[in-house]
């Protein structure tokens, strides 16, 4: 019996341990749960406060900050269709004039520079031609056999009045003396092929002396564009390099380069406005004469060439500047002023719009051409809404240094 009693007291003792250990056991969760709802409850609030994260494509302005902006309606404005391309002016080889010496020589003086601008018939240079020397000594032999001849025959026909000479004689005497006219005749046309007039081959004659000097003038007004001459230089007619090269520069050429896929736009016949560096403030009108056959293969562009009209002759061969062409008819856009287009750095083109003069929201756009300090908007914002026209980029900044704080 003592033994069984002995047994039920260890029974005993082991129960009663595994209720204490239960009860001490959930004592300790209730605890730990109770502290996880304390500090759940703290932190709630701290993050119910938290700010909401930033837009980075819109921004709210102060009284203050307003200052800095201008906001305008987009307004709708006509934008030409035209192609635009760059060039540079050169002489007009169409009217450009090589001027040689009809006769061989040597030079003796030259009367004109590069860049000179000449009139027609005006002296180019003068030269020592034998030729000349050989048409005038047979003028002044000529005119003395028609002197010896008239002379003759007047003596004659006095003779003849008194039957001293025959009728013969008389009758070879007028043909002798018509002969001499024909000659004369002849050789003063051959003196004048030289370029001498009447009273200068009247002087020749008159005086009985040859001048060899042979004046070359200028066969059109212009510019001289080349000269290949100097004093003692043999000139040959049509040997080259010519002495003098005169342009008509009433009209100049516009030569450009348009890339290959704008090509298609220019046709033969078009009016051109031709914009130039040196003078930014006007145009010059033209039309296209010549489009190029071929693609040039490294550039990939075709050669367009325009005639100018240039009646104050202030172009120059050389210099730069943009021709444009009109190429259909003007197009109505919204149109925004070139300040309140911004540049991303992606390439992309933003403005600001706002409906409420204060909230203002970045949207992208696609742009057009430019006329008149406006921006054609072709795609991205309506006509009448509200957009920053000055201050677009002081908006900008403000959302970039706003994202750089978060």
């Amino acid at each position: 019996m003592t033994k069984a009693k002995a047994g039920m007291v260890v029974v005993g003792g082991v129960v009663a341990a595994a209720i204490v250990a239960y009860w001490a056991l959930r004592t300790g969760n209730d605890t730990n749960a109770g502290l996880s709802a304390t500090t759940s409850a703290t932190a709630a609030p701290s993050d119910a406060g938290a700010a909401a994260p930033h837009d980075p494509n819109s921004v709210d302005l102060s009284e203050a900050q307003l200052a800095s902006v201008k906001v305008e309606p987009v307004a709708e404005r006509e934008f030409p269709v035209e192609k635009e391309a760059v060039g540079s002016i050169d002489f007009n080889e169409d009217m450009e004039t090589q001027v040689f010496t009809p006769y061989q020589g040597r030079i003796i003086a030259l009367y004109a520079a590069v860049g000179d601008d000449v009139k027609k018939g005006q002296t180019l240079f003068t030269i020592d031609s034998p030729d000349l020397l050989a048409a005038e000594s047979n003028l002044i032999a000529a005119a003395g056999v028609l002197d010896l001849t008239d002379r003759n025959l007047k003596r004659l026909q006095e003779l003849y009045t008194t039957r001293a000479v025959s009728q013969a004689n008389l009758e070879q005497a007028i043909s002798d003396q018509q002969t001499a006219e024909g000659n004369l005749r002849a050789g003063r046309d051959a003196v004048r092929i030289f370029g001498k007039n009447d009273a200068e081959i009247d002087h020749i004659v008159s005086a009985r002396l040859a001048d060899p000097t042979l004046v070359v003038p200028s066969p059109i007004s212009g510019r001289i564009t080349q000269r290949n001459a100097a004093p003692g230089l043999f000139v040959q007619p049509a040997n080259p390099p010519p002495p003098y090269v005169v342009a008509d520069i009433d009209t100049m050429w516009m030569l450009a380069n348009v890339v290959e896929t704008d090509s298609p736009a220019f046709q033969v016949g078009q009016q051109v406005k031709v914009v130039l560096n040196a003078f930014p403030n006007r145009s010059f009108d033209g039309t296209i004469t010549t489009i190029g056959g071929s693609v040039d293969p490294n550039s990939r562009r075709v050669l367009v060439r325009s005639q100018i009209k240039d009646p104050q002759h202030q172009l120059r061969s050389g210099m730069f500047g943009n021709f444009t062409i009109t190429i259909g008819a003007p197009v109505h856009s919204p149109a925004v002023p070139l300040d309140g287009v911004v540049r991303e750095g992606d390439g992309t083109q933003t403005i600001w719009v706002t409906a409420d003069r204060r909230h203002f929201t970045r949207r992208t756009v696609t742009i057009g051409d430019v006329r008149d300090g406006l921006r054609q908007i072709l795609d991205g914002v309506k006509v009448g809404e509200l957009v920053a026209t000055d201050g677009a980029i002081f908006l900008d900044n403000m959302v970039s240094i706003a994202a750089g704080n978060q």
